[in-house]
């Protein structure tokens, strides 16, 4: 019946509609569509009987199906409020999926129209859109027509939609979303969606939807089409076994024989798979108009979001039903993507496809078109990871292989354990056919020996890449048994005969690298974020790999060092492994006779060697053996005490022999090598009690008296009484000492520092760096610092360096730092690059010590304006370093900072006139230079120009004197010699106040006559430009024109028409100006001239 002529409704219906037109009213409140009901009647609340099908111009408009709907569009339960709309069912999850679907199944039998508007407002509703499209839109207005009118409906205000929306709930839509789609499918899949009506209507919403303008409507409905899809291939699947399995059963009953064979179970076989091939076909009709209509075009959608679904469902298409999309007209779509942002999406939908052998025949193709594998070097490393994961070994080249094996040395971990795993498939199934240039027979006892050799291989292989630490790491998780057999590695270094000396050493170095990952059980430094906490199973884990390298190497280290002891490099590294022992073993397993031989090799390598390295490695090995927490602490002094006495007193009688006759090499060799054991020694061990600094003092003397001591004597001294010297403060700040005591180390100290400063003017660099950096530590050690956190009475300590040695510390670092490499080697050009690395990172060592001195307040700031004038010069090598110095500075003092900067300036400006003289080209690069230093240095003030008032004014007073500081020796009438330096301290102008500008160009015009305000040559610019800055944001009136060719830049005058509202506080008829309360912000508040002007007036009275 037409609602025309329907019942007036009764009381309680009409009062049922008044508290919907208040829910209404209260949802839009919260931007919900408002939701419709019309009068209830008795004849609308009984159930409607199924009617023949009909065309949806034969059905009268307002007839309502279904239950709880009215003109096609769902209501709420009048009862308790819950939601009935497919929308907010799906959305809520309260209710299961295929209990929805049925629903709307029994309301699509009931009514066609109906249902399926009910399902498009779905569609509608899910892309945000508050429209609702009535039962008269959908059955006179074309697809595009509704699609446009929904568009109207969107709310500009927001560009959020469900599928976008944060949150569980809306996460919680998103698979809802999903799964209601596959479940109509699955649930429609044996009769409704062949009825030619619901998916062809459903099909074609979705592609004018998937083609709008409107993000949302993109978006949602490319979802809904490739879940669609989806769901349609799982049918298609169906069916296809279905077919395969009728034609068999066809073929089965067609073979029997004539008397047994039944004609009615052919007929019927025959008809059945005549009816799924129809189904088939329009199944594939189906997905063929969503491919062709969809996906094709939102694949390469202009919103990444858009482009991840389409292929991360064509992925799941190719795997479930490989026969039909797992072919080069699809797989080109993911191979056109495999460089797009989507290319995680890519290379996971891959991933799934590589895993199945099965299906490389049918990827050989698409591998050898886009070797995908070649191009590993991702700036996405999620991406790197999972291409990695792709990669088959059977599927790729070996130069494909290789691209991903030297990934194992990459930084970041995920992507080297990636392929480390790779690495690993493809060399363990060939471990046990491998000849390499080991012997056969080293390592027979183990399984592993082979793959030990080959991993020993591949890590020589790899020249670019030296670095074992992380070659270990990368393997550890795949490969921790072939890596943890330690008895393996042993035997393979200890047996004969001994020819391999470059694979050897290589097997010791990753050897070491396996211990220390067993030991630490954390990935090498560069690797990881942090240290992490250890689960239990990881700390048992840990316990266990320490105690089985302990008991392993306490008996193997004394004969590896026994064997490689002759050679510095294998030695070296040995001795690293004592460091990771349970030393609490040695006594708990009585093993005190391995402690005595490893004692015994330790003192025989450090006779044989003087490297740095293998007599550091030597120094920290007793260092840990000595520890007090052990009880083989007293055997392990007993021996450390008895070589240093050997040492010390061979170095004595050396010393003497040195310097009471004419020394030949031998006496200089013993005293060197003898010398740089003790240093090595000295660092990490308190030998105070064998008074090295004396004999070192009498080298470093005669040296300087003689001016023939060896370099590397005078070096190792330095160093030596250096650790002398820190080792006695040690002893004081621990203990309680006398005066006598600190004027004893006073003493020291003073001689000490007399003797470095004496050495930054010795003819060897060594030298003199050595002194250099020995100076910038003692003075920092005992500076005015020494005495904070309750330490006063070690006032007699304090050094405070005079103006002398801080002029002969500014000039080494003006003469050693700041210079072109072929100024400070003419054979620079054939050094490799590594060489000029490491002389560029000895130079930052030296500006970074000088630089800690300025920061502490130890050597006057002044001093920094050396440093400063050379940031933009040497930014690329120096440029952190001395912007970290402006900034400490700053925060120690702002004024000061600011009168070290223009100090700077006027440095480079005073060499500028030396070499052109007075008359500058302003517009040379030099001058240009000069400038665009002045404009970094002015941006290093921030923005808070309340905070930085203060200095900032300071800065342009000193400026300005400087400007006017000369007059011209030619007349009056000429410009002052530096008036050019004003256009360079213009570029601070932007950071004053508006009244400090004001306050400044009073300053200004005290020294200016009459005439140079109304001159306007070209000569003159520097000052109309300042002038004019310092006006910016004042009266028009008030600046200075340029009648020459040369123009002047100049801010916009602000307007007191665009000045903001005062503060409400503002008193009447006060004076102040608005400062904004941060840049960019609205929020103003109103400053009282009276308050800041008392300030600056302090500042300038003396001026």
């Amino acid at each position: 019946m037409h609602l025309s002529h329907a019942k007036a409704p009764d009381t309680k219906a009409y009062a049922l509609c008044l508290s919907w037109s208040r829910v209404n009213t209260f949802l839009s409140l919260f931007y919900i569509a408002p939701l419709h009901i019309a009068p209830l009647t008795p004849s609308l609340s009984q159930s409607a009987t199924k009617k023949p099908r009909k065309s949806p111009t034969d059905k009268a408009v307002g007839v309502t199906r279904g239950r709880g709907k009215a003109n096609g569009v769902a209501v709420h339960n009048g009862e308790g409020g819950e939601p009935v709309t497919l929308f907010e069912v799906v959305k809520l999850g309260k209710s299961a999926m295929q209990s929805v679907v049925d629903d709307w199944i029994e309301s699509y039998k009931q009514d066609r129209d109906i249902a399926l508007l009910d399902l498009i407002n779905f569609f509608i509703q899910c892309s945000g859109c508050k429209g609702t499209v009535r039962i008269e839109m959908f059955r006179n207005m074309q697809n595009a027509e509704i699609i446009r009118k929904m568009t109207e409906e969107f709310d500009e205000d927001s560009g959020d939609y469900p599928l976008t929306m944060p949150g569980p709930l809306w996460k919680k839509f998103r698979y809802n979303f999903c799964e209601f789609i596959c479940v109509l499918i699955r649930q429609c899949q044996y009769s409704i969606i062949y009825d030619e009506y619901m998916m062809d209507t459903v099909i074609s919403l979705l592609t004018g939807l998937s083609d709008s303008q409107v993000r949302a409507f993109r978006h949602t409905s490319t979802l809904a089409a490739m879940k669609l899809m989806t769901a349609l291939v799982n049918v298609a699947l169906n069916l296809s076994i279905h077919q395969d399995n009728t034609q068999r059963q066809y073929e089965a009953e067609r073979n029997k024989m004539a008397g047994k064979r039944a004609n009615e179970k052919l007929e019927l076989l025959l008809q059945k798979r005549k009816e799924l091939q129809e189904n088939q076909d329009e199944i594939e009709n189906m997905m063929n108009s969503i491919f062709k209509g969809i996906f094709v075009h939102r694949y390469r959608d202009a919103i990444a979001e858009i482009r991840a679904i389409c292929i991360e469902e064509i992925g799941v298409w190719m795997k479930m039903y490989s026969d039909a999309f797992l072919n080069d007209s699809y797989l080109k779509y993911v191979g056109w993507t495999l460089h797009d942002r989507v290319r995680l999406k890519c290379l996971k939908a891959l991933q799934n496809l590589y895993t199945n052998r099965e299906l490389f025949p049918k990827l050989e193709l698409f591998t050898n078109r886009f070797k995908f594998s070649a191009n590993v070097h991702d700036k996405k490393f999620c991406s790197e990871v999972q291409l990695i994961s792709v990669g088959s070994e059977d599927a790729l080249s070996n130069e494909d292989c290789e691209n991903v094996y030297h990934l194992v040395y990459s930084a970041h971990r995920p992507v080297a354990v990636a392929a480390g795993e790779f690495l690993h498939r493809k060399y363990v199934p060939l471990g046990i056919f491998v000849i390499t240039s080991f012997s056969i027979t080293m390592g027979r006892s183990s399984p592993n020996g082979n793959l030990i050799r080959m991993l020993v291989l591949f890590f020589l292989e790899s020249e670019l890449h030296e670095h074992a630490a992380y070659l270990v790491d990368s393997l550890w998780e795949s490969s921790q048994e072939l890596l943890k057999d330690w008895e393996c590695m042993t035997e393979l270094l200890l047996e004969e005969p001994d020819q391999h000396i470059v694979q050897e050493s290589a097997l010791i170095e990753l050897m070491v690298c396996t211990i220390r990952q067993a030991a630490e059980a954390h990935p090498p430094v560069g690797r990881g974020t942090g240290k992490r906490v250890l689960t239990a199973k990881e700390r048992k884990t840990q316990i266990d790999d320490k105690n089985k390298l302990t008991e392993h190497f306490i008996m193997a280290l004394p004969m590896l060092l026994s064997k490689y002891q002759a050679d510095s490099e294998k030695v070296a590294n040995l001795l690293q492994i004592p460091q990771f022992f349970d030393l609490d073993v040695y006594s708990a397993g009585r093993m005190e006779k391995h402690l005595d031989a490893l004692l015994k090799q330790i003192r025989l390598v450090v006779e044989k060697h003087i490297e740095a390295d293998v007599l550091e490695a030597c120094s920290k090995t007793y260092s840990i053996l000595c520890s007090e927490e052990y009880t083989i602490m007293n055997r392990v002094d007993i021996a450390r005490s008895q070589l240093i006495d050997e040492m010390t007193d061979r170095f004595a009688h050396s010393v003497e022999e040195l310097l009471q006759e004419e020394a030949d090499d031998d006496d200089i060799y013993n005293v060197l090598a003898t010398l740089k054991r003790l240093t090595a020694f000295h660092n990490a061990h308190d030998l105070t009690r064998w008074d090295l600094f004396g004999n070192c003092y009498r080298l470093l003397k005669a040296g300087i008296e003689q001016g023939s001591m060896p370099e590397q004597i005078a070096v190792q001294a330095l160093q030596c009484s250096h650790y002398s010297i820190l080792w006695q403060l040690v002893k004081i700040t621990e203990g309680a000492p006398s005066k006598d005591d600190l004027l004893a180390l006073r003493r020291v100290v003073k001689s000490f520092l007399a003797v470095c400063q004496q050495c930054l003017s010795n003819v060897n660099t060594p030298v003199k760096e050595q002194a250099f950096m020995l100076l910038c530590d003692l003075l920092m050690i005992f500076s005015h610092q020494l005495v904070s956190g309750g330490r006063e009475g070690l006032q007699p300590l304090v050094f405070n360096p005079d103006s002398t040695l801080q002029n002969e510390l500014l000039n080494f670092v003006l003469d050693h730092v700041f210079i072109d490499q072929d100024d400070e080697n003419q054979s620079m050009d054939e050094e490799d690059e590594a060489n000029k690395i490491e002389a560029l990172h000895k130079r930052r060592n030296l500006l970074a010590a000088f630089s800690k001195l300025i920061i502490y307040d130890i050597v006057d700031m002044p001093a920094a304006a050396d440093i400063f004038k050379h940031y933009m010069k040497y930014y690329n090598d120096y440029g952190d370093i001395i912007k970290e110095t402006l900034s400490k500075t700053r925060q120690t003092d702002k004024i000061q900072c600011a009168k070290t900067l223009i100090l700077s300036l006027q440095q480079l400006f005073n060499e500028l006139l030396q070499d052109q003289g007075p008359n500058l080209d302003r517009t040379s690069s030099h001058v240009s230079g000069i400038k665009e230093l002045a404009r970094r240095f002015a941006l290093t003030f921030g923005l808070d120009q309340i905070k930085t008032r203060e200095a900032v004014a300071t800065l342009h007073k000193d400026g300005i004197e400087f400007a006017f500081k000369f007059q011209n020796p030619r007349g009056a009438e000429l410009p002052p010699i530096n008036l050019a330096f004003l256009e360079v301290l213009s570029e601070f102008s932007s950071k004053l106040l508006r009244q400090d500008k004001k306050t400044v160009h009073s300053y200004l015009e005290k020294f200016m006559s009459e005439t140079m305000s109304e001159r306007r040559e070209d000569v003159w610019l520097p000052l109309i430009s300042y002038r004019n800055s310092l006006l910016t944001g004042g009266d028009e009136g008030d600046r200075m024109s340029v009648t020459s060719g040369s123009s002047s830049k100049t801010g916009s005058v602000r307007s007191k028409k665009g000045r903001p509202p005062l503060h409400k506080k503002r008193i009447e008829g006060e004076t102040g100006f608005i400062v904004r309360t941060r840049p960019g912000s609205v929020g103003e508040i109103w400053v009282r001239t009276s308050e800041l002007k008392s300030q600056l007036y302090c500042l300038f009275q003396n001026m």
